[in-house]
């Protein structure tokens, strides 16, 4: 048995608390973080430094939420981890501006000792020797160990060769989940291992989304109440709202339903959580800081034709958005979203029509080619009720049955 788990009763669905609400609080800075260090530099090195730093962000929040899923959040002990996780995390985003520059090694130092300290307390001090809890903890520290020597080195490295060895810190953390923490001498761990909360881990990452586009209200808000609000700079700020009102509509419209109901009823809980929620909404909040990044740089210039690299980041947002989109139903269902895909080619044809146009106008072409996706999904889902066609959660609920009958 492990120690400080949630007690959970049969049937009864688990939600997010208070605690990792506050907790929370800590990302909505380090996004925005993220996001200004882009800003700073925009430039293929900036891209890279931003997307890296954005990766290690994702990784501390998404394990911290991993566990929060078994631990239980009315425990004094685990309140005091994770607020210990809060203040590590805090000074992982105070360094991320200067996290390339003087603030290297503490960059690398916060972010080891969040994931190494919480999974040491895991192994030792909340899991009971020969149980499962401790046997799958340990195998992960271990990982953490590994990649922690590379982001140690690398904090006390410069230049490229902090970057070598960061990336493949990075890479040493991205590849452990999709070969189940193996340990050389041990015996693989099956996903089973992994008792995933449907309920609760879904919530939790909702409402990263959710933290996401609150960024991207507050940076579009701070750079408008910077500037004269003349006519133009209003309209960018009133498109840049609605293009954060359009990613909100196509995330919760029915993808977050029909996805945590897919979790909840697949026989493969572990394996989808890990590539729908894990790997895929990664790329769902990037595609968010970006499309936040590029609304601050139309609202600064929006009469002005943009150059590559900001026209590039203006318009990658929304597509990374909803390609990220696409790959997460081709994981979860199977099969590919052609309005979605259509939408993401759209928004890269925008791209061309920026490089003779201004900023405003790629602006409000990108939230015509968010919108349009909403108008024809919705049409579409009008058309199937008409037909009297089951609707796509109810192809889940059907499917789901299907496969448990005898």
């Amino acid at each position: 048995m492990a120690r400080f788990q949630r007690d959970r009763n049969a049937g009864e669905e688990q939600r997010a608390t208070t605690l990792e609400l506050f907790y929370d609080l800590v990302f909505v800075f380090a996004i925005t973080q993220v996001s200004h260090l882009l800003l700073v530099h925009v430039s293929w090195t900036g891209a890279g430094e931003a997307a890296l730093c954005l990766l290690v962000v994702w990784w501390a929040w998404n394990y911290t939420t991993w566990v929060t899923n078994e631990l239980d959040p009315d425990s004094v002990v685990v309140r005091l981890l994770l607020i210990a996780i809060m203040l590590g995390s805090l000074l992982m985003a105070v360094a991320i501006p200067e996290a390339f520059g003087e603030h290297g090694l503490l960059f690398a130092a916060s972010y080891v000792g969040i994931q190494v300290g919480r999974h040491t307390f895991l192994t030792f001090a909340s899991a009971s020797a020969g149980t499962i809890e401790r046997e799958r903890a340990g195998r992960i520290l271990a990982w953490f160990v590994a990649a922690g020597v590379l982001w140690i080195a690398g904090g006390f490295a410069d230049g490229s060769e902090r970057v070598a060895l960061w990336i493949a810190a990075l890479a040493i953390d991205y590849t452990a989940p999709l070969v189940t923490f193996w340990v050389p001498g041990r015996a693989p761990l099956s996903p089973s291992a992994w008792d995933v909360e449907t309920s609760h881990f879904a919530e939790r990452f909702q409402l990263f989304v959710i933290i996401a586009l609150g960024e991207t209200i507050v940076i579009t808000g701070a750079t408008t109440s910077a500037l004269d609000l003349d006519v133009t700079t209003v309209v960018a700020f009133g498109l840049a709202f609605l293009s954060t009102a359009a990613l909100w509509w196509l995330y919760f419209g029915y993808v977050a339903t029909i996805a945590e109901r897919r979790l909840e009823l697949t026989d493969r809980r572990t394996e989808l959580a890990r590539d729908a929620y894990t790997y895929l909404h990664a790329g769902i909040v990037a595609g968010i800081v970006l499309t936040a990044v590029g609304d601050e740089l139309v609202i600064a210039h929006p009469t002005e034709q943009l150059p590559y690299d900001e026209l590039a980041v203006v318009v990658s947002g929304p597509a990374l958005y909803l390609l990220a989109h696409v790959a997460m139903r081709l994981r979860m269902a199977g099969t590919v979203s052609a309005r979605r895909l259509s939408g993401a080619i759209a928004c890269i044809a925008v791209g061309l029509v920026g490089l003779v146009v201004p900023a405003l106008a790629v602006s409000a072409l990108l939230v015509g080619v968010l919108i349009a996706v909403i108008v024809w999904e919705r049409v579409a889902e009008a058309r199937r009720e008409a037909r009297g066609a089951p609707s796509p959660l109810e192809r889940v609920e059907t499917s789901a049955a299907a496969s448990s009958e005898p």
